[in-house]
């Protein structure tokens, strides 16, 4: 364990070091480039604050109508029926739409039902397991410009179910069932 801390306390610095090294050696201008680079990423940022805030106003707006709560409660019983626990749903659907929601979701349910439990295992493999993907979309392709993403959407979607498939065979089988 004394090398793993070593190593992740010196990686960044000697990362740092080697590409000012390496920008020296090859002659570029390492600070104008850092400057540069810096200027870009607040313009990119500036430019992705209108999607953000209409990918958060349409989350409120989902979750505030109970569309959310309704879908959740349709899809309870045959969840139940394949060993997902009932408290795990709503977490499997706003999972890709807000990685801030899902993080709370998967907070409140370690703190209810504790980090060992199948339900906080559960929760916390799916959120590292799945990605925002509608939030993704939204946000970078809306900055980008580019209109048509279905094919991008279906590839993640289908990543997210593989990463909730997975993550649900892997807990039951590493930690039991319910």
């Amino acid at each position: 364990m004394a090398v793993l801390t070593t190593i992740s306390i010196t990686f960044i610095p000697l990362l740092i070091g080697f590409i000012l090294l390496y920008g020296t050696f090859k002659q570029v201008p390492t600070y104008e480039s850092f400057v540069e680079g810096g200027k870009e990423g607040i313009k990119i940022a500036v430019q992705i604050i209108p999607f953000l805030v209409g990918m958060l106003v349409a989350i409120a707006i989902f979750r505030a109508s109970g569309a959310l709560d309704a879908l959740m409660n349709l899809l309870r019983p045959l969840m139940k029926t394949i060993g997902v626990p009932a408290e795990i749903v709503p977490l499997i659907f706003i999972r890709p739409i807000s990685g801030t929601a899902a993080l709370g979701m998967t907070s409140d349910l370690i703190a209810t039902y504790g980090p060992d439990s199948f339900i906080g295992r559960l929760a916390s493999i799916l959120q590292g397991s799945t990605d925002t993907t509608f939030y993704v979309l939204t946000v970078y392709f809306g900055a980008v410009g580019i209109k048509k993403m279905g094919d991008a959407l279906k590839v993640g979607l289908l990543a997210d179910v593989l990463g909730i498939i997975i993550s649900i065979v892997v807990v039951t089988l590493v930690f039991g069932t319910i």
